[in-house]
């Protein structure tokens, strides 16, 4: 079992976002994705957020929100994740360069555009919905989005994204 964290920093409408385009061997090669990764011995999710977030922008997250967990199963992992999902609104400190992608700002109508897993879509409905915790599960055969159970319900891609829109 892996467990990591991710955050998506809101500013102006706009996300910041890793375009994952430097780390050999990356599961997450070419997406977009929020910031964060794996917690190391004795961290909270908390601790883990602030201290990711902090290596890989060079920001301080002030007060950031606790608002899910997804649970990740592939064909392609050896283990079952667990993300701990933040956001967070308020931050200190000057963006700096990541050794994993490249950040940037990104106005949050355009994430769907850009390569992401499907999932991700599923998850960032229901922070823009303010949807309360929620615990997600997504399993994948290769990058094919197989089932997605949000508090042990089934749902769909369609249920959060406009088929036209994704």
């Amino acid at each position: 079992m892996i467990n990591t964290t991710l955050c998506y920093i809101e500013q102006d409408g706009k996300y910041l976002l890793l375009h994952r385009v430097k780390k050999k061997n990356d599961i997450n090669k070419d997406k977009w994705i929020g910031i964060g990764g794996k917690f190391m011995e004795w961290e909270s999710p908390e601790d883990c957020i602030r201290r990711e977030c902090l290596e890989e922008t060079g920001l301080t997250l002030i007060r950031p929100k606790y608002r899910g967990i997804v649970t990740f199963i592939s064909d392609g992992m050896d283990q079952t994740e667990f993300m701990h999902l933040f956001t967070a609104t308020e931050f200190s400190g000057e963006l700096k360069e990541c050794d994993e992608g490249n950040l940037e700002w990104v106005d949050k109508a355009k994430v769907r555009e850009l390569p992401h897993w499907d999932g991700d879509l599923i998850f960032l409905a229901l922070l823009e919905r303010g949807e309360p915790f929620f615990s997600l599960k997504l399993t994948y055969v290769g990058s094919t989005l197989t089932e997605a159970l949000l508090n042990e319900e089934k749902v769909t891609l369609s249920d959060f994204v406009d088929e036209d829109r994704a």
